[in-house]
């Protein structure tokens, strides 16, 4: 019968232990290179893609229009000078540049963010969703209710009012 050490087979040692022959980050709260997740790598890519999609669309949306409403601010600081136009242009572009990167950094790479935005996307699938024919009987029931309260409601002030005329305490312009 052939035995190993299970110390030598990166297994642990026999004690239990993990080997550190295998490349165990040393104790004591070191971090390992696996821990952090660099800038352009897209942190769990195939999960929460529409999540994802749908919030940095939208947060670019709020970055170009934060970008035009500086370069419109930037407008009155325009003179004859040429810098003054580059200037215009440069610190909205650098504005926009940075806004970008921090949202593909929080909907792409950082982990909180995108573990979030995974597990919306896994809740949103868990929704039964209305049909057709439930969305229009509701829709017209909501319609139907709004009228009738609208008249309920007209009625009301239109009876307040000529009480209101007949015991002298609102004045008609007539």
């Amino acid at each position: 019968m052939v035995t190993a050490d299970a110390g030598s087979a990166g297994l642990g040692a026999p004690d239990g232990k993990p080997s550190r022959k295998m490349g165990h980050a040393p104790a004591g709260g070191a971090t390992s290179s696996a821990a952090r997740t660099p800038f352009f790598e897209i942190y769990k890519p195939g999960q929460g893609y529409y999540t994802r999609m749908c919030s940095a669309v939208g947060a670019g949306i709020l970055v170009a229009g934060a970008g035009n409403f500086l370069y419109n601010q930037m407008e009155a600081y325009v003179t004859d000078a040429p810098w003054t136009v580059w200037l215009q242009v440069a610190v909205p572009s650098v504005v926009v540049v940075v806004l970008g990167l921090l949202v593909y950094w929080l909907v792409g790479v950082k982990r909180a963010t995108c573990d979030f935005l995974i597990a919306t996307e896994g809740e949103m699938k868990k929704v039964s969703w209305s049909s057709r024919n439930e969305l229009i009987g509701s829709t017209k029931v909501v319609i139907v209710a709004t009228v009738m309260l609208s008249v309920f409601l007209f009625v009301v002030d239109f009876v307040f009012m000529k009480f209101f005329q007949v015991i002298n305490v609102l004045e008609t312009g007539s």
